[in-house]
């Protein structure tokens, strides 16, 4: 199952002094999490990885992952938005 794009994209802070990335997708969130993750990885950071593969493996919705993620984003001050981009 590759339907693992999320329902409203999630904005974050860039690792680099960029302009704010946004997250379409489990397999996107997972790459931010394993290669631009500003923080710890805390019990958040791992269930977010956790359920980010869960999605991609068809085994839980991309909603599940996007709440995992948002929850270890605000924990780090990563975290921007859960709106969609006017």
């Amino acid at each position: 199952m590759e339907n693992n794009r999320f329902e409203t994209p999630v904005t974050v802070k860039s690792a680099a002094a960029g302009p704010n990335q946004l997250l379409r997708s489990a397999r996107e969130a997972s790459d931010y999490l394993l290669n631009s993750w500003p923080g710890k990885r805390s019990p958040k950071h791992r269930e977010a990885l956790q359920a980010c593969h869960d999605a991609l493996a068809g085994d839980k919705p991309a909603m599940i992952a996007r709440r995992a993620f948002i929850a270890a984003a605000r924990e780090v001050n990563v975290f921007v938005s859960d709106k969609a981009p006017a």
